[in-house]
C-alpha cells in the first residue's frame, strides 16, 4: 500500500511545466531541482548513450569543445553528478535537457549515463531546453533571439512578461528580438563569433540593410570597437533614438538612465533613494555583469 509521502511524490511527478513554471523568475537549476528532488533514487536509471538523441528543440548548435573536454576529463574521474532529464521515443530516448552531460560522457568513454525519464509534451521539451540554454549555456546572440522568440510564442506571452520571468530588462528582450532582422550574411558572422553580441545590438537598431552589411565588413576587417560603430552609425541611429525617447516620460526622474543602464547591462536596473539595484539570475549572470563593469577579481 502507498504510503502518503509517496502518494504525494507520485502526485509530484506528474506535474507539468504549467505548474513547474510558475518560478519567478523562471531558472532552470531551480526547475531540474523539483524534478530531481520529486524522483525517488530507485526510478533514475541507467540508459545506453548509443540509445540517446538531441532534443529537437535544442537551440545551441555548436558546443564549446574546450569546455566539453573539461567536463569529460571531470566525469571520467568523478563520474556524472546529476542524471539527465530524457523522453521516451518510438526508438531509444530523446534528450530534454543535459546534452553536454551527455556529449561529455561519450568523450569520456563511458557507455551509460543516469536519467531520470520523463513524458513531456513537445512544448514542454522546447520550454526546458530554451530555459536550460539560455541560463546555463553562452549562447551567442542569434541562439539567444531564436530562443526568446520560442519562449514568447509557445508561452503566449509579451516581451514584458518574459523578461519578467527571465529577470532581464525589457529593452534586453527587444534588443535581442530586433537582431532577427538583420540580413542573413550578418547573423552568419554572429553565428561564427567573427562579431559580438554587443556590435550585433547596434547594427539592428540600424534600418538600411545595405549599411548594416557594410558596417558588419568593416567590423571584421578593421576590427573596429562597439563605441566605434555606433559613431559610424550615429546618424542612421540618431532618428530611432528620438522615437524612443518621445515615449520615455515618466515621473521618475532617473527613468531615462535606468532603461539607458538596463540596455547596457541587458538585465533590470532600478534607482532609488540613492542606490543603483541590478538585478541578475544565476552565478554566472552575475559574473557576466562583473566582468562587464571591470570588476576582475
Amino acid at each position: 500500500m502507498e504510503t502518503p509521502t509517496q502518494n504525494t511524490r507520485r502526485k509530484a511527478l506528474g506535474r507539468g511545466l504549467e505548474e513547474l513554471f510558475q518560478i519567478e523568475p523562471m531558472n532552470f537549476d531551480s526547475l531540474e531541482e523539483k524534478i530531481i528532488e520529486s524522483t525517488p533514487r530507485e526510478e533514475i536509471v541507467e540508459i545506453p548513450i548509443s540509445e540517446l538523441r538531441s532534443n529537437p528543440y535544442q537551440p545551441r548548435k555548436n558546443f564549446d569543445e574546450k569546455a566539453l573536454q573539461e567536463l569529460a576529463d571531470s566525469i571520467r574521474e568523478h563520474g556524472v553528478f546529476q542524471p539527465i532529464i530524457a523522453k521516451k521515443s518510438i526508438k531509444g530516448y530523446e534528450i530534454i535537457a543535459g546534452e553536454r552531460r551527455v556529449k561529455a560522457s561519450a568523450l569520456a568513454g563511458k557507455e551509460t549515463i543516469p536519467a531520470i525519464i520523463r513524458q513531456f509534451s513537445d512544448a514542454d521539451m522546447m520550454e526546458i531546453a530554451l530555459l536550460e540554454n539560455l541560463q546555463r549555456e553562452d549562447l551567442n546572440a542569434v541562439e539567444e533571439a531564436i530562443a526568446y522568440k520560442k519562449l514568447i510564442q509557445e508561452l503566449s506571452i509579451t516581451q514584458e512578461e518574459l523578461a519578467k520571468k527571465l529577470g532581464k530588462s525589457r529593452s534586453h528582450i527587444t534588443n535581442m528580438l530586433g537582431i532577427l532582422n538583420l540580413p542573413e550574411e550578418v547573423k552568419d558572422m554572429i553565428m561564427d563569433e567573427k562579431i559580438s553580441m554587443s556590435h550585433a545590438r547596434v547594427l539592428s537598431k540600424i534600418e538600411n540593410p545595405e549599411v548594416v552589411k557594410d558596417l558588419a565588413q568593416r567590423i571584421v576587417m578593421e576590427k573596429l570597437s562597439v563605441h566605434q560603430v555606433e559613431d559610424l552609425s550615429s546618424e542612421d541611429l540618431y532618428e530611432k533614438k528620438n522615437k524612443t525617447r518621445k515615449h520615455v516620460a515618466s515621473t521618475n526622474e532617473y527613468k531615462v538612465v535606468e532603461e539607458e543602464l538596463s540596455e547596457k547591462l541587458g538585465t533590470k536596473v532600478k534607482i532609488k533613494n540613492g542606490k543603483i539595484e541590478i538585478s541578475f539570475v544565476n552565478n554566472n549572470d552575475l559574473n557576466r555583469l562583473l566582468e562587464m563593469i571591470g570588476f576582475n577579481n
